[in-house]
């Protein structure tokens, strides 16, 4: 992890704080360059036929970019309500291991200009994507959301 570590434990924090977030387990396995990547243990996620639940990859990719947007947020000093606004999530291969997802944004302009836009208009409004990786390489599952940061007062 290349970034000073205090907002990813702030982050760590906020995930364990919310108890349906918790139940999934996740762990933040690396942060840098646009990316934030999760790990969940596929013990706490799994479903009657022996693979990851789908409510769980859908959980972890929309948390996975939540959080990418609050890091990038938190590192320019702003705390801001980040709401999900409307997703899209492909389900395209069982996971049979423990969940790995990798969250970034999905315009690389949006990103460049989320923190400006939200000072200077008070919210702003970003798209991200999360993929729910496999350890052959592989793509699980994906997911395109758009998030909405609205400054606090």
């Amino acid at each position: 992890m290349k970034h000073n570590d205090s907002p990813l434990v702030a982050l760590a924090a906020h995930f364990a704080g919310m108890p349906p977030v918790a139940a999934l387990d996740p762990a933040i396995a690396a942060w840098g360059d646009g990316h934030l990547r999760l790990s969940a243990p596929l013990s706490a996620n799994v479903n009657d036929k022996g693979c990851a639940f789908g409510g769980s990859l859908v959980s972890l990719m929309t948390i996975g970019a939540w959080g990418l947007v609050f890091l990038e947020l938190a590192q320019a000093g702003i705390e801001a309500d980040i709401f999900v606004a409307d997703s899209r999530v492909r389900y395209l291969k069982p996971v049979f291991e423990d969940i790995v997802v990798e969250a970034g944004f999905d315009d690389a302009g949006e990103r460049a200009s989320l923190v400006d836009v939200l000072r200077k208009q008070g919210r702003a409004s970003i798209r991200l994507k999360s993929e729910s990786l496999l350890a052959d390489g592989g793509v699980a599952a994906s997911f395109v959301g758009r998030y909405v940061a609205i400054l606090r007062d």
